[in-house]
Parts: structure tokens; sequence; C-alpha cells
């Protein structure tokens, strides 16, 4: 299958300069980055195809030899890349076999990598419950490197651009014979680069890359949770040759409440009831994240007893059902008693004493069984 021509996949002359080549790449792979387009294979193609035509077009050697030969000036297979026909093959089959351990790229002509993708970030955000449950849109300031706006990124003084690497020839490799090896290696010179920068932007002494805090705005969507992540694409570090940048992971944190627990979907409440209320029954008002609803108590509730609000907790993130509410009654001790409500107690304990077990089935019941352990003890 032939390929299509780089120019062409850029949209660009062939008399632009690199500069815009550059401009015209980073537009391209922000539109097709895979980040962007999940599960999307023609996406993925186009990326990998603007990538390759980039590699090509940024590097003045190969766009000179691609401009004169096409294609088979720059392809290894077909004899281009720098070390044409039967020259090289013997490194070659050892360079594929041990480049790896020798920190070589393999097979010769092939030269620099593409540009590189920007460093990816991450932000702890602290959020309260009733943000985490009904969503919200935050400001944040994240420190980050970005493209330096004087020298578009370049590293090189306004009016300059980067060489061509005298060392390596602007293959961002150098072959070298170690005995009966011959491997290649990133160049020591340019660092992989394929070029140096003789004068450097004042702005970033010769980085391409500044540091600066920027302000994003995160939506919140409702129903997040601790350890949910929210990816900002294309907000993490400049790429420090060119290519796109990198992610910001903003990773979430939930508060604990004074009121409500959350396990997943549902929320959880102690409700504390006076004594009158637990043994007579009664009505009263609990609070809810959407505000109060009211609750009946029926007579002789016990601490523990879990009454569920349905539809009141949380709206999962990932979609489904809204959870539930669920209250928990803990019948309260009255404190700090006056006489008269010390001997009101004291008349109340009486009576129920001497109706027997009616009234305390509980009580009575554990009595029984301890004083059926210790009968069993000394059996």
């Amino acid at each position: 299958m032939s390929k299509r021509d780089y120019y062409e996949i850029l949209g660009v002359g062939k008399q632009t300069d690199a500069k815009d080549i550059k401009k015209a790449y980073r537009r391209i792979a922000m539109k097709y980055h895979p980040d962007r387009n999940p599960d999307d294979p023609e996406a993925e193609n186009k990326f990998k195809e603007a990538s390759e035509a980039y590699e090509i077009l940024s590097d003045q050697q190969k766009r000179s030899a691609y401009d004169q030969y096409g294609h088979a000036g720059v392809d290894p297979q077909m004899g281009g890349g720098g070390f044409g026909g039967d020259a090289g093959n013997f490194s070659d089959i050892f360079g594929d076999v041990f480049g790896d351990i020798f920190g070589g790229g393999g097979g010769g002509g092939r030269g620099r990598a593409g540009p590189h993708r920007g460093s990816d970030l991450r932000y702890n955000l602290d959020l309260g419950l009733e943000q985490a449950v009904h969503g919200d849109t935050l400001k944040i300031r994240v420190p980050t490197l970005v493209s330096c706006e004087p020298c578009d990124g370049s590293g090189a003084k306004k009016g300059s651009s980067p060489v061509t690497c005298s060392t390596c020839a602007g293959q961002g490799q150098v072959r070298m014979t170690q005995g009966f090896f011959s491997v290649q290696q990133t160049c020591p010179s340019c660092n992989g680069q394929g070029s140096t920068i003789k004068d450097p932007c004042n702005s970033c002494h010769g980085q391409g890359r500044v540091e600066e805090t920027k302000t994003l705005s995160v939506k919140v969507p409702p129903g997040v949770d601790t350890g949910d992540r929210i990816r900002l694409t294309g907000e993490g570090e400049a790429s420090p040759d060119g290519g796109p940048a990198g992610d910001l992971y903003v990773q979430v944190n939930v508060r604990d409440h004074a009121i409500f627990e959350r396990d997943g979907k549902h929320l959880y409440c102690d409700v504390p009831i006076g004594f009158p209320d637990a043994a007579l029954g009664g009505e009263l008002e609990v609070p809810t994240l959407d505000g109060r609803v009211k609750l009946k108590i029926p007579q002789e509730t016990q601490t523990g007893k879990m009454f569920r609000l349905r539809g009141k907790g949380v709206t999962p993130v990932r979609g489904g059902a809204r959870g539930d509410l669920m209250c928990r009654v803990v019948v309260e001790t009255p404190v700090k008693l006056t006489k008269e409500q010390t001997e009101l107690i004291r008349q109340l304990q009486a009576s129920l004493d001497s109706s027997g077990s009616k009234q305390s089935p509980r009580k009575s019941t554990w009595f029984e069984g301890v004083k059926s352990f210790f009968d069993d003890m000394k059996s």
C-alpha cells in the first residue's frame, strides 16, 4: 500500500518553514490524539501518520532526502535513511539484537525518535460531601511547564533556529564500535534531539519551556468519590520537543462529614431520640442532602433500629439507581436530672419491675441466659 505525501498529511506546502510545520503537526496531533479519541482506530492511524510525517519534515537532512527521492529516500528498507546499499548490514544484525542492552535503537538509518509527549501531572482536590454528591465547577491553580512564547518552544532566540547537530548529523544517535560489535547510542552532544541551539532564548534559556501557574476550571460530575480521577486532556506539561502536551489528572478526595457517612451510593447517619419518643413513638425531622424530611418513629423503638429513606443517597457517577439514606436510632439516656425527674423515673422503674418481664423482654432473657451459663459451669 503506497504512503500518502508527508506534506499533504500535515496540510502544508513544500516551501513551508519548520515553525509552520510544527504548528500544523500540533494541530493535527491534538485533534487525533488517542487519549481524546479512545477506541477509534481511524484517529489513531491519523495520529501515527502525522507523527511519521513530522519526524521526517522536522529534520532538515531527512526532509532534503524526501524532497529529492520521495519515500524511498527516507525508508531504511529501500536504501534510504543514511546507510544505503550493503554498508552497515553486518552491524545492523547485531544492533537489532543488542540494541536494548547497549542503549542503541536497532538497525541503521532509523535516526532519532519522533516528538515526545509531555509529562502527565496530578492534582489532589479535596471536596465536601455535598460537592461530591451534587457536582460542582471549581477553579484550581496548577504549576506546570508551558511552551515558551518568545521562541515558540524551539529554545532558540527569536530570529534564529536550532542547527543540525554536527556530531550525529541530525540523526540523534551515533554509532560506536566496541571490539567485534557496532552499536548505536544516543548522541551525547544533542541528547538525541538531532539539533543544537547556538543562540538560546533569553526567556527559557534554550529549554523551550517555562514554568507557569495556570488557572483551570474543573467540572466535578455528581457522584464522585474518594479515589476517582478527572482527566483534563492536554493540560499537563508541554513537550520538550514540540510534541503534544501531557494530561492533568485531578485526584478526588472527599472529606469526612459531620452528620453523614458514605458507603458507596448509600449514606448513613445516627438519629438520637429521647426515651419518651422511643417508648411512645413520634415523628421527627431528619436531615438529608436534599433538605429535611419527616421520619415516623413507631412505639417501643430500640437503639440500633435502622430506617431506610429510599432515594435519599447518592447517584453513582458511572450510572445506576440512586442510593438510600440509612438512619440508625440511638436512644439517649437523660442526664442532669432534677429531684422531681429522678423520683418520677424511680416510680416508673418500680412499676415496670412489678409487672414482670413483659415490658423488658430482652433484659429478662439476657439475665436468664447469664444464670444458665453459670449453672452449666458449676455442673
